[in-house]
């Protein structure tokens, strides 16, 4: 469960719809004003044809924070079993039950104590919104300094549940809170929640920064919000439950060295976590260092060693001794080290279809000794052999040649007369990984992509900077300077959606979407059935 919960951040998307990448957004959200040279031209001559197409933002938007609640609230129940939380909770409620001159009380003072913790993370989570603003918060996901900082407090947060080191708030804060908590009544109550926060910031620090840097590179305005909603309701149901029902207690297990267990397998996923971001950085400034093979070996190792942890096989100096192994920590070593086994094919070119999203893209494999999934054969009818514009940039999905600027893959398709899939990317999309992966290779799917339409990839994080000539201010002053600002306002300003994967099956003639566009689907079926539609439309079905 612990794996489960902790890794869900890493990938909100995947709890998503079918309409948008689910929970991350890559666009700096430019103006639709004109744009680089190359693009302005393209843009007039489309002015009279072309409609926004309107897409279901409120409905993606909902699935997106939905995601980053659930994302929270597994990491608040994560955080229950900290060795600075979990002894607290008899205590807290002891004191309830104790104080109360009856059970009414005693369950109303325990429910305001659960919402005063809710309280006071929300207003954290609000804080970090007021002080990035939207647009800043979707910039965060495809910036490289915000990213390799992010990476960074990441791996000192796993030192930290690893046992190098505690981060805590100064005393004095502390001892503050614990003073005003005596007071009584609703103040008293509050400043008692106070104290719970910053007493336990040293176990509760490195989840919720996890949890803040997750739901601010998603781009979604209250995401942080949401998230510490999440977060604070699992931390807080606990309080209110107990005061119900204290007989409850009894049945809690004791307090003991498994709880420092916890923390340190925490810290190997947060260490795990934490590579992720870093892969983000090299892909988008395409650095070519941190590929497939290196990053599915540093997996192996981190969970082999969390596995052999779990066993007693590896213990740090602050574990208590471990006379035997139990039943659960067995299980879960057995699970661990399986899920380690799992990866090792990959280092070969297995496709791993269910990390595929968390993984760079296979392309980056150096040796591969695979084959297309699901028995696929490489057939296609791209005869267009002339190096691409920017081929050398962008790493191909297996078995595609897709074109990766506008203008060249639409020239082709009116050449061919075949219809067009504009796929809006980006390099740090967990979601378009994963149907790249998953979807992609599907043998129909596969087969109608490379035969009955021409691809055109489009990266809208790309940092690459355009060509002088290429270059364009708009008229508020927004300067369209890289490759991924280029695409991005194309992607905004044409089809009102800034979220990837978003995929427009195009009429290459009139410019004008065949069918509405659409965001991932993990159906192979049902995407394949959204791809029928766009050449029915065309008239080529």
């Amino acid at each position: 469960m612990l794996i489960i919960g902790f890794l869900l951040p890493l990938t909100p998307a995947t709890a998503q719809d079918t309409v948008s990448t689910a929970g991350v957004e890559f666009s700096p959200a430019p103006e639709t004003t004109p744009t680089a040279t190359a693009t302005v031209k393209t843009e007039k001559s489309k002015d009279a044809v072309v409609k926004p197409v309107a897409q279901p933002a409120q409905k993606h938007a909902q699935q997106t924070l939905l995601a980053i609640f659930l994302a929270g609230f597994l990491g608040g129940l994560a955080a229950l079993l900290m060795p600075c939380i979990f002894p607290m909770l008899p205590l807290t409620v002891s004191y309830f039950t104790k104080k109360a001159h009856n059970k009414a009380q005693a369950i109303k003072a325990a429910s305001l104590y659960g919402i005063s913790i809710m309280v006071i993370y929300v207003v954290l989570g609000l804080i970090i919104t007021i002080i990035f603003g939207a647009d800043a918060l979707n910039s965060l996901s495809t910036n490289g300094v915000f990213n390799f900082f992010f990476f960074l407090l990441l791996v000192l947060f796993a030192a930290s549940f690893l046992g190098a080191f505690e981060i805590t708030l100064p005393s004095s804060w502390v001892n503050k809170m614990d003073e005003k908590s005596d007071k009584g009544g609703l103040a008293g109550i509050f400043f008692m929640a106070a104290t719970l926060s910053l007493v336990s910031f040293s176990c509760t620090g490195p989840i919720i920064g996890t949890l803040l840097v997750q739901a601010a590179t998603t781009g979604a305005l209250l995401g942080p919000a949401i998230g510490m909603l999440g977060f604070s309701f699992a931390l807080a149901i606990p309080f209110a439950l107990f005061a119900m029902f204290p007989s409850w207690l009894n049945a809690l297990p004791k307090s003991g060295g498994w709880l420092n267990s916890v923390k340190v397998v925490l810290g190997f996923l947060e260490l795990a976590f934490s590579l992720k971001f870093l892969s983000n950085v090299d892909l988008a400034y395409h650095w070519h260092w941190f590929d497939r093979e290196l990053f599915l070996s540093l997996w192996i190792v981190i969970f082999t060693l969390m596995g052999l942890y779990l066993l007693g096989k590896l213990t740090f100096n602050h574990d208590s001794p471990v006379a035997h192994i139990s039943v659960v920590r067995l299980f879960m070593a057995i699970i661990i080290l399986s899920f380690s086994m799992y990866m090792i094919p990959g280092l070969w070119g297995a496709p791993l279809k269910s990390i595929s999203a968390f993984l760079p893209p296979q392309s980056t494999q150096d040796f591969d000794l695979s084959t297309l999934g699901s028995g696929s054969v490489a057939v296609s009818n791209n005869t267009d052999t002339t190096p691409h514009k920017y081929a050398d940039l962008f790493d191909k999905p297996k078995g595609f040649n897709p074109y990766f600027d506008y203008d060249e893959g639409l020239a082709y398709a009116k050449k061919m007369h075949k219809p067009v899939v504009v796929d809006f990317t980006g390099h740090a999309c967990v979601n378009c990984r994963k149907m790249e992966a998953s979807v992609w290779t599907d043998k129909q799917v596969y087969q109608r992509i490379n035969q009955d339409y021409v691809l055109i990839q489009l990266y809208v994080d790309d940092k690459t900077e355009l060509p002088a000539a290429e270059q364009a201010v708009t008229k508020e002053g927004r300067t369209i300077k890289t490759i991924g600002n280029k695409w991005s306002y194309l992607q905004t300003s044409r089809f009102q959606a800034n979220s990837q994967p978003f995929y427009v099956l195009l009429d290459p003639n009139k410019e004008t979407p065949l069918v509405s566009p659409q965001g991932a689907d993990f159906d192979p079926v049902s995407y394949l059935s959204y791809l029928d539609s766009g050449l029915k439309a065309y008239g080529a079905l």
